[in-house]
């Protein structure tokens, strides 16, 4: 889960908040005047009214309002393209986009089941029953708040969503003031930031070790099947040539190795979770190693066009479906446990709300979440239609 810009398609993903609800629109020269005569940039809008997912190529001056009424109750992200060709115009639209952000402070929405406020770093009202579900600032992670919040709704839970807040170190701490009820997580992560030195061999042990370093008033629940971790991962080319499948083990390319090329990050070389582990637990060494980046688009790029045959890349990364590619098992768990994992602050959630986050974490497993990955990245469609549908096909919507 790497981010920021994309030097391939000049395509910054992310961050705009847009509100549920229609407003009075601000006038393109308000807008200017509001960023410095900054150019506009240009969004793929989502969620504009009710939960619709509409989709249109509108500047960002029609979503903004006018009107200095009550705080939004709650946004959904946008996808923003920059609509230039240079550094300068890709950070000229980030500054757009928070005054964008500040702007739609004064939007108001309709929705009666979001109660929250609109600042994420804002602790909910006192005497609320609400549910706060929070999310961190990439999309995998505000689809996971938009499925288990959604899950919360379908049992009788008010929910209020504080998504694409930012990095762990700023949610865990908002979990543990309990500014938020519910944080998707991930169990070997979490487990890295609270204890770097830790090297559970299993998901229980995993899931274990983090419980011990948690808050006291925080609590880890049951992980989902899903992970989102690191694999060898083999172009289809490569696959094809050696007879190798989804089924096949990061082991059952040891003979093939020699011949081939790894590429990943540069630190992929010298860690464990890396060239390191690869020859010490499965006895691999390879031709050579490429150095690219942590599962992003230059070595997705080098797979694609084989210069590489083999890569470091993130599991529920979509470009493994679009373009074939192949993930080898690891049996031994070089790369560790992700599993997706709800963090929750216990005094906050009943035990009604505790079984809804645990049936969904039952059926959620990697494949689901790919599929829906590629639907939100690849494909722009709106994480909570994506999260509604996949809770009603597994029967918890």
């Amino acid at each position: 889960m790497r981010h920021g810009l994309n030097k391939t398609d000049r395509t910054v993903r992310g961050l705009l908040p847009v509100a549920r609800t229609g407003c009075q629109s601000m006038s393109i020269s308000d807008m200017k005047s509001l960023t410095g005569g900054a150019p506009l940039a240009w969004i793929d809008t989502m969620c504009v009214q009710g939960l619709s997912s509409t989709r249109a190529r509108l500047p960002l001056s029609l979503h903004m309002c006018a009107r200095p009424t009550s705080p939004p109750n709650d946004f959904r992200l946008a996808n923003v393209t920059v609509t230039g060709n240079s550094r300068k115009r890709a950070i000229t639209a980030a500054v757009a986009l928070v005054a964008a952000a500040t702007a739609l402070a004064g939007c108001s929405s309709s929705s009666s089941s979001d109660k929250g406020s609109s600042d994420p770093l804002q602790k909910p009202a006192a005497g609320g029953d609400t549910v706060v579900v929070g999310s961190n600032n990439f999309a995998e992670s505000i689809l996971l708040g938009d499925i288990y919040g959604e899950a919360l709704k379908a049992k009788g839970f008010k929910v209020s969503y504080k998504p694409n807040i930012g990095s762990r170190e700023t949610t865990y701490g908002l979990m543990k003031n309990g500014t938020l009820t519910v944080l998707p997580e991930y169990n070997g992560a979490l487990l890295a930031y609270l204890d770097s030195k830790a090297a559970p061999k299993t998901v229980e042990t995993t899931q274990a070790a983090v419980t011990a370093k948690l808050d006291p008033k925080l609590a880890l629940l049951d992980p989902a099947p899903a992970q989102n971790k690191d694999a060898v991962v083999l172009n289809a080319e490569t696959a094809k040539k050696y007879d190798l499948t989804t089924k096949s083990t990061i082991a059952d390319l040891s003979k093939a190795a020699p011949d081939l090329v790894i590429g990943g990050s540069p630190e992929f070389q010298t860690r464990h979770q890396g060239l390191v582990g690869l020859k010490s637990e499965y006895g691999q060494t390879y031709k050579s190693f490429k150095a690219l980046d942590a599962g992003g688009p230059l070595t997705i790029a080098a797979l694609k066009a084989n210069n590489i045959q083999a890569g470091d890349v993130f599991t529920t990364d979509p470009s493994i479906p679009k373009d074939k590619f192949v993930v080898l098992q690891d049996p031994k768990n070089l790369f560790g446990f992700e599993n997706v994992v709800p963090l929750v602050y216990k005094s906050k959630l009943s035990q009604k709300g505790v079984d809804a986050l645990n049936g969904v974490s039952a059926k959620l497993d990697t494949q689901s979440l790919l599929e829906m990955d590629t639907k939100v990245q690849s494909q722009n469609a709106d994480p909570l239609a994506v999260a509604k549908e996949w809770l009603t096909k597994a029967g918890l919507g």
